[in-house]
């Protein structure tokens, strides 16, 4: 009997050593990645979300900024990071609705080499100019490149991102030939603005509203349907006759494909938290962004899917391809 009793202790040891040593994700910590130089806006509100994302999760959560390529760079090594858990991607739309379709992803298919978890943000662009050139509505911008076709420049974030293609979406429907300038980031491209090394800048809110509240910049369209919070007394495109320009944008947050089943919830439920909490979006309000829609991950899944698409066929459509 008591060589049965020992018989039967060490095998309930046994069954009990796999819950004893299994602790719940994440035990380390995380590795965010921004693909974008650090400063830019993507980087700004993602600095912010990780902020509470630390708290929430208790461990710490670690910025890395992989900037190139209209943030190809980046996604591309997020999507291929090893797939424990310990890597995820806060990724703007272009990142992983349009960029698939304009740059070589090796094989990479990214309708299922990532998962999306949450939306944290959406957002609108601004055009800001030099004040020295005293181009300082966009009336006065558009006459002027019309009268010098070519020497006028805008920059952005680097080729195939949002913001590239909202100025290049303005001079078709305005009509006129802007050089484009690219960055591998939001920051340095305004900061040529700022320097007077480049005519206007297309920025996402965070890293142009405090220069435009300095005066360093000066704000004169946005590429939204409605007027933005951040500049409310800056018109639309749309209001002066260019509406085909619009263009919106997104932050999203996404795991490697195959990453632990535990991991994508849990990360999924406090993004979404995170996202729709009032101190995420009085950060949003102060960089001039605006909530998400409050989606769970399966709509957020189908949104994803339905853009990454619909940009597919646009891209084919238009013929453009980055090698």
């Amino acid at each position: 009997m008591r060589l049965s009793c020992a018989a039967t202790a060490a095998a309930m040891a046994l069954l009990a050593a796999p819950a004893a040593h299994a602790q719940a994700w994440p035990t380390r910590p995380v590795s965010m990645v921004v693909p974008y130089a650090p400063g830019g806006g993507t980087d700004i509100v993602g600095r912010e979300f990780a902020a509470i994302l630390q708290e929430q999760l208790g461990q710490t959560v670690v910025v890395e900024n992989r900037g190139g390529a209209g943030g190809h760079i980046g996604t591309m090594a997020a999507a291929r990071a090893r797939p424990d858990g310990y890597t995820f991607l806060y990724a703007v739309n272009s990142n992983v609705v349009i960029n698939p379709h304009l740059y070589r992803t090796d094989g990479l298919d990214f309708a299922t080499a990532l998962i999306p978890l949450a939306q944290i943000a959406t957002y609108q662009y601004v055009l800001v100019t030099d004040p020295r050139t005293g181009l300082d509505t966009l009336e006065k911008f558009i006459a002027a490149a019309k009268a010098r076709p070519g020497e006028l420049t805008f920059s952005h974030s680097g080729v195939g991102g949002n913001n590239h293609l909202a100025g290049t979406l303005f001079a078709r429907a305005a009509g006129i030939q802007i050089e484009h300038v690219s960055f591998r980031g939001t920051a340095p491209a305004l900061m040529d603005v700022v320097a007077g090394n480049v005519t206007m800048n297309v920025s996402s809110p965070p890293p142009a509203v405090p220069l435009v509240r300095e005066g360093r910049v000066l704000a004169i369209a946005v590429t939204g349907s409605a007027r933005s919070p951040a500049f409310p007394t800056v018109p639309t495109l749309a209001e002066r006759g260019l509406g085909e320009a619009t263009v919106t944008g997104w932050h999203g947050v996404f795991l490697p494909a195959g990453s632990p089943p535990e991991a994508v919830e849990r990360l999924a439920q406090l993004s979404r938290q995170i996202a729709q909490s009032q101190r995420m979006h009085a950060a949003l309000a102060k960089d001039g962004l605006e909530p998400a829609p409050d989606r769970d991950r399966a709509l957020f899944t189908r949104a994803y899917n339905d853009e990454l698409l619909l940009w597919g066929t646009r891209i084919r459509t238009l013929n453009i391809r980055i090698e």
